[in-house]
């Protein structure tokens, strides 16, 4: 009997199949200066303990994406090792902040299996949920994976997709407790516009670029402790569909993130992942630019001091924004790599 994983293939997963990823994961200081150095991360608040502490928290928490990777990451042994390609992303919950010092453990639920019509693959929908060491969901989130068959002649199962929602409402949205933005420093955060100043259809070129080097998306996929093979091994790559490795999705969302600072710097937290696609492979070498449209705006119930922005921003590879007439944000242009529909939370 073999004692390694061969990770699991589209024919082993099962509906309402539960598993529980290993190795846990405490996030260090460490963890947070390497994504910094990976990624343009300037929001104040994961910035500085000194502005954290200024709002309520005991120390500045990590990134949110930070903690969705690492989670993520978990997942990929059970779920992705056989992957083709990460697809989409939908009802994601930031539910609690994340600070170094916690472990981060996940689980996943498989929900939804549907065969793909060339008999070699099918798409496999998972609700993840981290926790940390007390046993407290941070966040949970659908992904749908498309996943190899390793025999194309086994019997598919019958197709079941999962019904999503088309936005986390926000009323399902988690509030920070125990803090208070009404006086924040604007000079610190770098940017003197608030949840007021901003209105429904506005559109915003982040303007700036980052390309990405090879070292750097493999850095920060073993960070995560990513294992799947897209991204790491060439040898394997250099002979499938594009002949060399593809960045981690992810790589990419919080590319864009860090971009959108230029234009939303007081968009502190992320709440919420309403959907998102992966539109189209990134590679070493490509240089990524963002722009955002403000789709929608509501109050947080029973706070004065934040307010809710739906974001959709969209990330394209070696095209500038103003090549994209109107920036329409039709999602499916030449170049574009990330379709991106969220909620943040901005002081009021």
């Amino acid at each position: 009997m073999t004692k390694t994983n061969p990770g699991n293939f589209f024919e082993d997963f099962k509906i309402g199949q539960v598993l529980a990823h290993a190795t846990p994961r405490t996030v260090t200081e460490g963890d947070v200066a390497l994504y910094t150095a990976l990624f343009p991360v300037r929001f104040a608040l994961q910035s500085s303990d000194e502005f954290a502490r200024g709002v309520g928290y005991a120390r500045a928490p990590i990134d949110d994406m930070l903690a969705f990777h690492i989670v993520f990451g978990k997942t990929v042994p059970d779920i992705s090792l056989n992957a083709v390609a990460n697809l989409g992303y939908a009802d994601c919950r930031f539910l609690k902040p994340v600070f170094p010092g916690d472990t981060l453990s996940a689980s996943s639920e498989v929900i939804g299996l549907k065969e793909n019509s060339n008999g070699k693959t099918g798409v496999v929908y998972v609700r993840s949920t981290g926790r940390n060491q007390a046993g407290e969901a941070v966040l949970d989130y659908v992904r749908w994976v498309m996943v190899r068959k390793r025999d194309e002649a086994s019997p598919a199962p019958a197709p079941q997709v999962p019904e999503l929602p088309s936005a986390v409402g926000p009323s399902a949205i988690a509030l920070p407790e125990g803090t208070d933005f009404s006086r924040i420093d604007l000079a610190a955060t770098g940017s003197p516009f608030k949840w007021g100043d901003y209105e429904a259809g506005e559109k915003i070129d982040h303007v700036d670029g980052v390309t990405i080097e090879e070292a750097e998306h493999m850095m920060a996929t073993r960070l995560y402790q990513n294992t799947a093979k897209v991204h790491f091994n060439q040898f394997t790559e250099g002979k499938g569909r594009f002949g060399r490795r593809l960045i981690y999705g992810g790589h990419v969302i919080s590319l864009a993130r860090a971009l959108s600072f230029n234009g939303l710097g007081n968009a502190f937290l992320v709440a919420a992942i309403n959907g998102g696609r992966h539109v189209a492979p990134c590679f070493g070498g490509d240089t990524v630019f963002a722009w955002s449209q403000v789709l929608e705006k509501a109050p947080c119930p029973g706070r004065n001091d934040l307010g809710l922005l739906r974001i959709r921003t969209i990330a394209a590879k070696d095209r500038l924004c103003h090549d994209f007439p109107g920036m329409e944000n039709e999602g499916d242009g030449e170049g574009i790599i990330l379709d991106l529909d969220y909620w943040v939370l901005m002081p009021r």
